[in-house]
């Protein structure tokens, strides 16, 4: 474990986010600042509005796509460092979703670490998370219970595909809904697309040609489902879809179908029946329980902020069972949402 070299915070939770005073900028800020830090491009991360950008290079792509062509966004490599003012920065791969992002800061020798939103388990879809000592770790605890433990990834995988095969015996669309940014691109990386036709919705589709561009194996003969398309997939398609469109007239061009869901939240029993699905597959892009731990553990460091979710119990368990300081850091959001979509 790394010692604690000074107890002045150097990150503060501000009205406006996370805030570094000795390099005058922000992390992940939820109103406009004039320099911010951008983990990934999850909206619940990067918003509009703000006078200057900087992230990986690469999670600029996506990030422009979601806050405008225009914005001014400056990169960085992984890894590279970059004098801001008193204290160094650099990112390092988060694995939550294509160029996502840790955030390193040291100043005279201290080091903090912000994850962001982030994975352990391995994603085609994306950079493999990459831990980083420090003295201090800002960590997401957006399924931070023991009850959130996820499967291996392949047996999730071949689960997606025997329901998909069934549905083809029984004439049934088979429609899929998940995140449009980050977890779709995951499913589409993971199926074996040999099974059939794959639609995907227009919020999907967008995405895309920035995975191809960084040589993610998304699965060619792709394409965005309209209602001309239809005859393509119905009996027999896939569609990967965020899950607003559900008991919406663009779905309904589908049937019949059955319904299924790809999420963390589908580990708890009761989940799936409240969003009237026939299938709930557990696939998160966040960390679970076990792998936030072995986080802790990796990166050696004795102060430990947690944020999003679930804090206050992942506080508790640090202090008494591993005898770390740690403390909840405010945050407006909770994390990844059990309904909907918000791209988080």
């Amino acid at each position: 474990m790394l010692k604690q070299i000074s107890r002045h915070p150097l990150i503060q939770a501000t009205p406006c986010g996370l805030y570094c005073a000795k390099g005058d900028f922000y992390i992940d800020p939820w109103r406009r600042v004039d320099r911010a830090l951008i983990t990934h491009a999850h909206s619940d991360h990067a918003r509009s509005g703000m006078k200057s950008y900087l992230t990986s290079e690469a999670g600029t792509g996506i990030l422009r796509e979601r806050i405008g062509q225009d914005a001014p966004i400056s990169s960085m490599a992984y890894g590279a460092q970059r004098r801001i003012g008193e204290v160094t920065v650099s990112f390092h791969p988060a694995g939550h979703l294509l160029g996502s992002s840790q955030i390193r800061i040291e100043h005279k020798g201290e080091v903090w670490v912000v994850t962001g939103d982030y994975k352990i388990a391995p994603d085609a879809s994306c950079e493999a998370f990459e831990p980083v000592p420090c003295h201090h770790l800002i960590t997401e605890a957006t399924f931070g219970l023991p009850v959130y433990h996820w499967p291996e990834p392949q047996v999730v995988f071949n689960q997606i595909n025997r329901w998909w095969r069934d549905n083809q015996a029984a004439g049934r669309c088979s429609v899929l809904f998940a995140y449009s940014l980050g977890k779709a691109q995951r499913i589409l990386c993971g199926i074996d697309p040999s099974i059939g036709p794959i639609g995907v919705h227009g919020a999907v589709d967008k995405m895309l040609p920035h995975y191809r561009a960084a040589g993610r194996p998304i699965p060619d003969g792709i394409f965005k489902t309209s209602a001309e398309g239809k005859d393509r997939l119905k009996g027999r398609g896939l569609i990967v879809a965020p899950g607003s469109v559900q008991n919406t007239p663009w779905l309904r061009k589908f049937a019949p179908y059955s319904l299924a869901f790809a999420s963390g939240w589908m580990a708890i029993r009761g989940s799936r029946r409240r969003r009237a699905l026939d299938r709930g597959f557990v696939v998160s892009d966040h960390v679970d329980w076990k792998g936030i731990l072995e986080t802790v553990e990796a990166t050696g460091a004795a102060t430990v902020g947690v944020t999003h979710g679930y804090a206050a119990p992942l506080v508790r368990w640090l202090q008494q069972e591993r005898g770390l300081q740690a403390y909840e850091v405010p945050t407006r959001f909770g994390g990844e949402p059990e309904e909907g979509d918000s791209g988080g």
